[in-house]
């Protein structure tokens, strides 16, 4: 790779958007209207306090207004880049009705960026009262715990399986929307409270799911979910068919590469992270960068700004198209995949309406490389080294709680996700995580006023 191309790919991954200048995040600020009873915070999964934070820009108290923020968030400056705002607090603005909502992330980004820049340490561990806490994950449902945990005076451990804390934040989501630094920085802001990360520390290999509920008063099953299930097709073994949590973290952690510069790149699936390996296929070189959906726009599962922003990119859209078999030429490279074309059907035991073949509709696309990005695999094996009840790798919880059917473990963010239960967003998880902190506290506080 030529050092023009490679620095030319390489500023490919920069933050795509940038921020509001000081000028337009006061003007913005001061059209907010600081609504009693605000109808943005309601909107928000862990009930920032929107108003307040943007009167504190308003007012140039810019540190209160990041601490606002992050109080209610504990990943909020992720958030303000990867929340579907135009579905929660913007799209709950009452300026909607008028004029156009205030810029509720963009102003978010705005405070957090400047105490990230600033290296702001907003929060003090809270007096230590003598219990432990292991969290399993370190994405942004066990940071969340964790923190608030800490502020309450718990002694917490985190046990993360990769080399660096963040899950989901850290390796996750596309650089150019969000950055690592960004991730690191709320890691920062729960290390600060006396918070042990144990990093390259995999649960049930390096320590036993058995020794943590036998060493901690508490135990928080944060673990996310694992790699991308296999389509069972044929060819889907060749060496140009990827994992797209794979694909995508190999952007963050690995020097950037040129292999895919000229070529023709297809991704099975339409959630956010098939969005993510589309625009990443782009951003790396790609002629062509598809996504193949059984199904129609209006059942893809990505985010609507991130459908935007893909097509923006240029990526190609194939709706109703099922893949049934990867072709290869002699040499076992991949040359195209052949396809079906579907029609939606009744609606099946899920509400959503079933795509079925359409007979003697076959075609091929041509493809240099297939992604597969069509949902995650769950840590089934983990979860029963913790004898814990769970629905296909769904931790089943006890009531309204986050406890699962051992009294010591929790459970939190896309561990429980699925089979009726939360939701996958990043701000669902931290507040799930926060919850879940809380309830852990009520239970061991309770039995320690009960010993005495």
């Amino acid at each position: 790779m030529t050092s023009s191309l490679k620095d030319d790919l390489k500023r490919n991954f920069q933050e795509a958007e940038r921020g509001l200048t000081p000028r337009e995040a006061l003007e913005e600020s001061n059209r907010c209207l600081y609504c009693y009873d605000a109808p943005c915070i309601q909107a928000c999964p862990t009930g920032i306090d929107i108003p307040t934070f943007i009167k504190k820009i308003a007012s140039g108290n810019l540190k209160g207004s990041a601490k606002t923020i992050m109080t209610a968030n504990p990943v909020g400056a992720s958030c303000a880049r990867v929340c579907p705002t135009e579905e929660l607090c913007e799209g709950a603005c009452v300026l909607n009705h008028s004029t156009k909502p205030i810029p509720i992330g963009d102003l978010q980004r705005y405070s957090t960026d400047w105490a990230i820049q600033n290296k702001q340490a907003l929060f003090k561990a809270g007096k230590k009262n003598g219990k432990t806490v292991a969290i399993v994950g370190s994405g942004p449902a066990g940071l969340s715990a964790a923190r608030e945990l800490a502020l309450l005076g718990y002694s917490v451990t985190i046990f993360e399986a990769e080399k660096n804390p963040g899950g989901l934040n850290t390796y996750g989501i596309v650089s150019f929307r969000l950055p690592q630094h960004i991730s690191y920085w709320e890691v920062d802001q729960v290390k600060n409270l006396d918070v042990e990360i144990r990093t390259n520390s995999r649960v049930g290999v390096d320590i036993s799911a058995n020794q943590l509920i036998k060493d901690y008063d508490a135990v928080v099953l944060a673990i996310g979910m694992s790699d991308v299930p296999k389509l069972g097709i044929e060819g889907e073994d060749l060496a140009e068919v990827y994992d797209a949590i794979d694909f995508v973290k190999a952007t963050k952690t690995e020097d950037i590469t040129d292999k895919f510069v000229g070529k023709k790149l297809m991704v099975i699936g339409a959630g956010n992270t098939a969005i993510d390996a589309a625009t990443c296929s782009v951003r790396l070189g790609a002629e062509e960068a598809g996504i193949i959906y059984r199904r129609t726009q209006a059942e893809m599962t990505a985010y609507d700004f991130e459908y935007e922003f893909a097509k923006q990119e240029g990526v190609r859209f194939h709706w109703l198209t099922n893949p049934s078999r990867i072709v290869a030429d002699e040499k076992g490279q991949v040359t195209g995949i052949e396809c079906v074309k579907m029609e939606l059907s009744e609606a099946g035991e899920d509400g959503r309406r079933r795509p079925v073949p359409i007979a003697g509709s076959e075609f091929i696309l041509p493809a240099d490389g297939v992604i597969r990005a069509i949902g995650q695999s769950r840590y089934v094996g983990l979860l029963e080294q913790f004898n814990i009840e769970h629905d296909g790798g769904v931790v089943t919880l006890t009531g309204d709680s986050y406890k699962t059917s051992n009294e010591k473990v929790f459970a939190c963010g896309d561990v429980i996700f699925g089979k009726g239960q939360g939701e996958a967003m990043v701000v669902s998880a931290a507040q799930q995580g926060k919850m879940t902190a809380y309830e852990i506290d009520g239970v061991l506080m309770s039995k320690t006023e009960d010993i005495a």
